[in-house]
């Protein structure tokens, strides 16, 4: 009970130290265009915002809506719609009171949501989001609170999965139009985790619903994620006795020793793993001449446990029961998941896993009482998930209907991601690939995949790049993004202060910053004070290459270029 009560608290503090979403309203007067951005004459209220408060949802939800509507004053005023789509989707809007134009974004919720908070991460340049000149909305997915208990009903399983998302978006779009009696001339989504999980299925099943998609760390492949995958990682890591085998001072070495392994395969050594697929790190070169020595060599338990963390989860035969397994240069990030930031906290990849396979990933109500120690890594266990696999996963490469409605899709992820394996990205952007040709493909998506950084947002590589700038522009201006420059601005953490000790903050905050049922990782262990930087990201399969002169750090000194072929991967 204390433990859960730890691990509770870690989520309440994640959010009250989590970034300030984006509320702002601009002033009545209209402001030039941004770079690429259309030219829409801002659209003043038509009505009281009192007056949304009756407006009949009912009919566009097709479920019994209530909702209340207030003002929210300060500098930049909107109108608040706070609502109710039954059984009990909860959403907010907010409204510009002046200077709309003409624009929607909705933000996703990560982990297994269950609170409604609105989040416009990784806004850099983007006028009408920084500016407070566009619709903002999102929603808590159909619960509340951080147990998962709710999986026992069919209902609260489907809101979660695709309806609480999709009628936030019909309902956020009724109320724009009635407040300002025009419809949003652009609509956007923008999420991470189960957040860029919901982004696809968006584009997936709803591909009328949004203009612009932006899908960060997916968790597309809800089922196995959340199961097979954090419960191979918290098993891996818990010895017999019950204990941590794996601790925090273990992970500097590690990554130092998939530095040395893999740093310079790229022609230049900087401190960051370029493509991760092309690295093969052997912990066996850490083994302790003598006794253990915490932070500089380790036991033959530990060796054996990263190298099961490495290969990922398989069954007894060596079977691979996932797309693939977390990359080398992800292992300052595996503190506060799957190895305990402190003495005596609990794996939290454990928590994640027992939620979902006893809650969510078998049939309503079943409660197999599963641990990650008795749950069965077998080609079984995974046929038994299909069920849950066509409810929750956001995998269907098929996206004709949205790319015929020229909508346009950024897919991105951090290679040193602790939570999801950006393989998963990757597969799905080569599955699309193969479903509609990549000429196709190439014509609406771009995946961006970014050296060092870790879950949405941290790691040791630059992690800051204006997404939705580039989002925005590829939509409204045709200009497809032919690269995003990253930054890393301080060793802090992109200049802002770190949060409390035993929390990081993710992109705009937790849950968002977690997995598909992911909690508040932890700082990332022995992290050096790092130079800010700057790099370009080019679209994948493109790697960004030293052209041999000027700073390591800037930006200009890197071209474009593709990566030597990586490996055949090996069992």
């Amino acid at each position: 009970m204390l433990k859960r009560c730890f691990v509770l608290l870690a989520f309440v503090l994640a959010f009250l130290t989590a970034a300030a979403p984006a509320t702002a309203a601009v002033p009545a007067k209209a402001q030039p265009a941004a770079p690429g951005l259309a030219k829409l004459a801002p659209v003043a209220p038509a009505i009281d915002c009192a007056a949304l408060a009756k407006v009949d949802l009912t009919r566009v939800a097709g479920a019994t809506t209530t909702q209340t509507a207030e003002v929210v004053t300060g500098t930049h005023p909107y109108c608040r719609v706070s609502g109710t789509v039954a059984p009990a989707i909860r959403f907010e809007v907010r409204l510009p009171l002046s200077g709309w134009t003409q624009r929607y974004l909705q933000t996703g919720c990560g982990g297994l949501c269950g609170n409604l908070r609105i989040d416009a991460g990784k806004a850099d340049g983007c006028v009408p989001v920084t500016d407070g000149a566009i619709v903002l909305a999102s929603t808590d997915m159909g619960h509340q609170g951080m147990d998962a208990a709710w999986g026992a009903n069919p209902q609260q399983r489907e809101d979660f999965a695709w309806r609480g998302v999709h009628l936030t978006a019909l309902v956020a779009k009724a109320l724009t139009t009635a407040f300002y009696g025009h419809p949003p001339r652009y609509s956007y989504f923008s999420g991470c985790s189960d957040g860029g999980r919901e982004a696809l299925m968006e584009a997936q099943r709803f591909p009328q619903d949004f203009d612009g998609i932006a899908a960060g760390a997916p968790a597309l492949h809800f089922s196995v994620q959340n199961s097979f995958h954090h419960a191979w990682l918290a098993r891996a890591n818990t010895a017999a006795d019950g204990q941590p085998i794996l601790l925090a001072a273990d992970l500097a070495p590690l990554h130092r020793a998939a530095l040395a392994a893999c740093d310079g395969l790229d022609g230049l050594v900087d401190g960051q793993i370029t493509d991760p697929r092309t690295c093969r790190v052997d912990p066996g070169v850490l083994l302790c001449k003598g006794a253990y020595q915490p932070g500089r060599c380790l036991t033959l338990a530990k060796i054996e446990t990263a190298r099961a963390i490495y290969a990922g989860a398989r069954t007894a035969e060596g079977q691979t029961l996932e797309v693939g397994p977390l990359m080398p240069g992800s292992e300052l990030g595996w503190a506060g998941v799957f190895v305990p930031a402190a003495p005596g906290a609990p794996l939290l990849s454990a928590m994640i896993a027992g939620q979902a396979i006893n809650h969510l990933i078998f049939a309503p109500g079943a409660s197999p009482g599963f641990t990650p120690q008795t749950f069965p890594f077998t080609a079984e266990t995974q046929r038994n998930e299909q069920a849950a696999r066509a409810l929750y996963d956001a995998d269907d490469p098929r996206l004709d209907a949205f790319a015929a409605r020229r909508g346009k899709l950024i897919l991105w992820h951090g290679w040193a991601d602790p939570h999801i394996s950006p393989l998963n990205s990757i597969d799905y952007f080569e599955q699309v690939g193969a479903a509609m040709g990549p000429d196709r493909r190439d014509a609406f998506a771009r995946l961006f995949l970014f050296p060092g950084m870790g879950h949405c947002s941290g790691g040791d590589g630059p992690n800051t790049f204006p997404l939705l700038a580039a989002l925005m522009a590829w939509v409204e201006g045709g200009a497809a993004p032919d690269r995003l420059v990253a930054h890393r601005s301080s060793p802090t953490q992109d200049g802002q202060p770190m949060p409390p000790a035993g929390l990081r903050r993710g992109e705009g905050g937790l849950p968002q910053a977690g997995g598909p049922a992911m909690l508040p990782p932890a700082p990332q262990a022995s992290s050096p004070a790092l130079a800010p930087r700057s790099r370009p990201v080019f679209p994948f399969p493109r790697v960004a290459r030293y052209i041999g002169r000027g700073s390591i750090d800037r930006a200009s000194s890197f071209a474009p270029a593709l990566p030597a072929a990586p490996p055949t991967p090996t069992d």
